[in-house]
């Protein structure tokens, strides 16, 4: 166990529950991971060992005695007549039988239907009656004649969720923990490993447990196969529900107008429209108006009366092209179905995760630290629904005046979900605010640039905040705003009937200072004019996940005819960390002049803290593989661990500041000499990091 694990289960005894248990005790029982989190957390709710083996034991019994495999179900069905009994775990519907004037159960795996249950249960638990609960229940048998009746009798009905919550002793815990801290338990409870992401994917993990925290939330998640997307709308909590296909019918979803009989959107937090995109599917247009309708106004009709619900909304789905083919030649939304790629659904969207930016899951990214039992904190969450934890932000910034309502109301449901998510207990600072209020008018913006590219009734706004005292305003870019400059606001990007590619140009609108941004050719590509270069001076800031960054664009101007280089970076010790080095002793390498007798590059870095034996293998290594080259490559390892500060040092020219030192790039596949980011170092994602470029005098 970690500090971390050490924490948690100090903080919140008998709910917390190490997370790669679940794998241990599913084996082949096709049930949701909170249905094994519930049984794992009665019996192995502790962090000692030898308790932990015998309730993984226990549940291990419990599944082999009670769960039922549908090919067993005919067994498991005779060994209830010949017993007399049997418990069972299983998902469970009712429905309403008018004629017997009687609620009756269908138990999905078990193979048996109409069997009664007392309107008791049912009415403690409403979900029983739209497309079933998974329960543990109770089941006998007397057999009788009568052809309408089942020989089945419900004992005991008891479904798989907490029975109680205590949100004020969950909140005050919540103190315990730094930001940091309280994010990544969240994403162990997730059943990711934290260490694998950096901030900025942790916090589009979080957004999608929005929807179980804000009522009405409307989210969408376009991205590649792989990614996880639809994984916490089926597996996370028993409050939601994932429609796998991306269709269903009105009276499914809203209201059954001849029974009269409300859909899914009344007994659920959060549904989810599994593969959404595809522009070959055609649903049909009436559920696409009812759609629209609740979530724009939260209501639906019902012949001639208004019914409201609260169940958020989700659209997950993968994308045929990349991102740049996206910005340069579409838009965003291009591979939803046509009905839906129109600017009044595209509006309702509060917020839209880029998933091109998430990595595709591997073995290697699950956690098997401690976390919440899901099931608590999908409590946790539901507590906050009727909360609004939006006016946290208002006694301290001001949004711009040019947003519309919806970008507004997108922006502060997202901001409240995730104040409710990672600050329960409303303990925040100014600048933790300002970082996740950022992070929320990126969300929205993303479906607001897209709008102003498919509708030209769209207009560019200002995506801004700034302090409520006054100041300057922060304007806020999208990533790829930022990685596509030259078509990202891009109105027409086919040219004019006439024109070659060559000629035609593209409209771009004004940008936020009033001043027009200079018309891109369609080639989009910028080719500067040829002239002497001047060196940047000053600051740089990169974002997570940003692409297009490499040691040679970084450093590459500054490296040309260097003599001397001094690298402080004291985590320069394991192998991607010197794989990173030899990367930049490369590009010094391409600049350096042969005419003069050799390079000198000085490291001066901290010790491993495992192994530094290994450590001076691969120093040693660099220096031998440098040696014939003419670059004199020597290292000295600070054994004081004092060094903290990172720089380059180039000649007596530039000390540039290295807030990450070379760690910047995201892992990737390093082994495979096939992966793009091997041979391009500009294709991979990087950390979020800063770079200061100072001139001696």
């Amino acid at each position: 166990m970690d500090d971390l694990d050490r924490k948690l289960n100090d903080a919140f005894p008998g709910y917390v529950v190490r997370k790669d248990l679940v794998k241990q005790v599913r084996g082949n029982a096709a049930v949701p991971s909170y249905v094994l989190e519930f049984l794992l957390g009665q019996n192995c709710a502790t962090d000692d060992e030898e308790q932990i083996k015998l309730g993984i034991e226990r549940v291990k019994d419990i599944l082999a005695k009670h769960y039922v495999q549908r090919a067993e179900a005919g067994a498991i069905r005779s060994d209830i007549k010949q017993t007399g009994f049997q418990r069972v775990i299983d998902k469970v519907s009712v429905v309403l039988n008018e004629k017997r004037d009687a609620y009756e159960a269908t138990f999905e795996n078990l193979g048996i239907s109409r069997v009664l249950v007392d309107s008791d249960t049912v009415k403690n638990n409403r979900r029983l009656l739209v497309s079933g609960v998974w329960c543990i229940a109770d089941l006998s048998y007397s057999a009788n004649e009568a052809k309408d009746e089942s020989p089945y009798l419900l004992q005991k009905l008891k479904p798989i969720q907490m029975s109680r919550f205590d949100f004020e002793g969950y909140a005050e815990k919540r103190g315990n923990f730094t930001m940091d801290e309280w994010i990544d338990v969240l994403i162990r409870s997730i059943g990711l490993d934290p260490s694998q992401m950096g901030k900025r994917a942790k916090l589009f993990q979080l957004t999608r447990l929005v929807t179980y925290c804000e009522r009405n939330y409307n989210l969408i998640e376009l991205g590649p196969k792989g990614t996880g997307k639809s994984h916490v709308y089926s597996e996370f909590s028993p409050h939601g529900i994932l429609i796998s296909g991306g269709e269903v019918t009105p009276a499914k979803l809203f209201v059954n107008n001849s029974t009269g009989r409300i859909g899914l959107v009344g007994y659920w937090d959060c549904v989810a429209f599994d593969e959404f995109a595809g522009k070959n599917k055609r649903p049909k247009a009436d559920i696409v108006d009812i759609m629209k309708n609740y979530m724009a106004n939260k209501s639906f009709s019902r012949g001639i009366e208004q019914v409201t619900a609260e169940a958020s909304m989700v659209f997950v789905g993968n994308t045929s092209h990349d991102i740049a083919y996206m910005i340069n030649f579409s838009d965003l939304f291009e591979d939803l179905p046509t009905v839906y790629h129109d600017p009044a659904f595209i509006d309702r969207l509060h917020a839209y995760i880029p998933g091109w930016e998430m990595d595709i899951i591997r073995g290697d990214m699950f956690s098997s630290d401690f976390g919440f039992i899901v099931d608590y904190l999908a409590e946790a969450l539901r507590h906050t629904r009727a909360l609004d934890y939006s006016e946290l932000y208002r006694d301290h910034f001001e949004l711009s005046d040019t947003l519309s309502t919806r970008d507004k109301d997108g922006i502060q449901k997202t901001f409240s979900g995730l104040m409710k998510i990672i600050f329960p207990n409303k303990e925040v600072t100014t600048e933790e605010i300002a970082e996740i209020l950022e992070f929320c008018l990126e969300m929205r913006k993303r479906v607001k640039d897209s709008l102003y590219r498919i509708d030209e009734t769209f207009s560019r706004v200002q995506f801004a905040y700034r302090p409520v005292d006054g100041g300057s305003w922060v304007n806020v870019e999208t990533l790829e705003e930022i990685d596509f400059p030259g078509t990202y606001h891009a109105r027409d990007l086919v040219p004019l009937e006439g024109e070659s590619v060559d000629e035609a140009v593209i409209e771009v609108a004004e940008d936020h200072s009033g001043t027009t941004v200079q018309e891109v050719s369609a080639e989009r590509v910028s080719v500067p004019a040829i002239e002497e270069k001047t060196l940047f001076e000053g600051h740089k800031a990169y974002r997570e996940n940003q692409r297009g960054v490499s040691f040679d664009g970084l450093f590459g101007d500054y490296l040309k005819g260097a003599r001397r280089i001094e690298i402080i970076d004291p985590y320069i010790r394991s192998f991607h960390q010197c794989r990173n080095l030899m990367e930049l002793l490369e590009v010094a390498l391409r600049y350096f002049d042969y005419k003069a007798p050799s390079l000198e590059v000085h490291l001066v870095t901290g010790p491993d803290d495992y192994d530094v034996a290994k450590q001076r293998d691969y120093l040693d290594q660099i220096a031998n593989a440098m040696a014939p080259l003419g670059l004199d490559f020597t290292y000295e390892i600070d054994m004081s661990g004092i060094i903290h500060a990172r720089h380059l040092k180039i000649d007596d020219s530039w000390d540039i500041l290295l807030d990450r030192g070379l760690d910047i790039f995201q892992k990737f596949d390093s082994g495979n000499a096939f992966a793009i980011e091997n041979r391009m170092p500009e294709m991979r994602r990087v950390r979020q990091f800063e770079v200061t470029y100072l001139k001696k005098d």
